[in-house]
């Protein structure tokens, strides 16, 4: 990868919205290009910064995401409600650590992703939509924002996921290491990291639920969010037969690339997974929901990355996931045997909450170098390719 001679350092700024729906991560970047010809871009975290959804927004956003019809009108609405939201908290970031930004990088809340084709109007369709209106950020910050990353690696035969693979190659691939890094959003997600390995090289899909489904099942049993803690989840005992039977489900054996969201893991699997529980102890439910994102995992990695006599593997565990210690003694447990030694993302020099932002960041820089910024190993596009739409401020 090699950035255009009049390419510079540039200050950007990386927001997220992901599939928990639950506020925008923000992070400030300082962003240049390599030191020689071919070394991947420099990136500096100067800080980030999170800020949660009013609780109306969220509740409309996942009612969107679930598949609620809505007019077009609510849905105009959303979509500029929703990019004065990450306008906001922009601006606030930018306060906070006292720069001025001179690009924007904005993912936008994706409410439907469709990456296989789906018959519509009589033709095969695949489609992805992020809502968040980028000229209002622009506006705002009276600079450029590239958004809608997604649309462009899709047209170009890709899943239109997964888009963070790029950092994750530029930070934090070794020479010597094996690396997997895991996110553990409402999906989870992997970007496997050979030793040395070069762009086309590496692997990256979504692995199935993350939080998803032990959260949708905290708050149809405990009228809670989330298992704080993953304490619930300790006081149960793993159902090994639910276990089993919920791993049958197709997506956990489909080959990558693959992505999946809401579609496949929302409200309508999490039903059919409590209904499978037949009435169980609720703690059991909720620990058996955790076991299915541990082994989902495991079994990806197993089924689809690790090499033999690939030696010792490091996994650096990011998204609101790695705060569950349950999960995270669970995916140990998962993985022990294979030599895979499971640490937070902090381990590796960067803040949980700060990782996506600082991908769309790096993202948004190679947008407007003119440079791709998919993967296709990853994604499964035809070719590399520039992503997103620049909205000039």
């Amino acid at each position: 990868m090699t950035a255009p001679r009049n390419s510079k350092a540039m200050i950007v700024a990386g927001g997220m919205s992901g599939t928990s729906a639950d506020g925008v991560d923000v992070a400030l970047c300082h962003i240049g290009p390599g030191s020689r010809a071919g070394d991947p871009p420099r990136v500096r975290l100067i800080g980030h910064l999170g800020m949660a959804y009013p609780k109306a927004v969220r509740a409309a956003v996942l009612q969107v995401m679930e598949g609620e019809a809505l007019p077009a009108a609510k849905l105009s609405r959303m979509n500029w409600r929703l990019g004065g939201i990450y306008a906001d908290c922009v601006e606030k970031a930018a306060a906070k650590f006292g720069v001025k930004i001179g690009l924007v990088g904005c993912h936008g809340q994706t409410v439907h992703h469709e990456a296989t084709g789906v018959r519509y109007l009589g033709a095969a369709v695949r489609s992805t939509w992020q809502l968040g209106e980028a000229a209002a950020i622009a506006e705002r910050l009276r600079c450029p924002v590239v958004s809608d990353f997604r649309p462009a690696d899709l047209a170009a035969g890709g899943q239109g996921a997964p888009l963070v693979p790029m950092l994750d190659w530029c930070i934090f691939r070794d020479l010597k290491r094996f690396r997997v890094l895991l996110n553990l959003g409402g999906i989870a997600n992997l970007t496997w990291l050979p030793a040395g390995c070069g762009l086309d090289e590496v692997k990256a899909f979504d692995t199935g639920p993350g939080n998803m489904v032990i959260d949708a099942c905290m708050q149809r049993l405990y009228g809670r969010a989330f298992d704080r803690g993953g304490e619930v989840a300790a006081k149960g005992r793993v159902l090994d037969a639910v276990l089993r039977k919920m791993e049958r489900t197709k997506y956990f054996s489909d080959l990558p690339p693959k992505s999946c969201g809401r579609e496949e893991f929302g409200v309508g699997f999490a039903e059919r997974f409590l209904k499978v529980c037949n009435g169980a102890a609720k703690e059991d439910a909720i620990a058996t929901a955790t076991a299915l994102t541990a082994e989902s995992v495991g079994s990806a990695l197993e089924r689809f990355c690790r090499p033999v006599g690939a030696g010792p593997v490091e996994m650096f565990v990011g998204g609101g996931g790695a705060r569950n210690a349950t999960l995270m003694r669970m995916l140990g447990d998962r993985l022990a045997g294979y030599g895979v030694r499971v640490a937070a993302l902090e381990k590796a020099g960067m803040p949980a909450q700060a990782k996506e932002g600082v991908a769309f960041a790096l993202l948004a820089w190679l947008t407007w170098n003119g440079l791709a910024g998919n993967v296709p190993a990853a994604t499964g596009a035809k070719r590399a390719v520039v992503l997103g739409k620049v909205s000039y401020g």
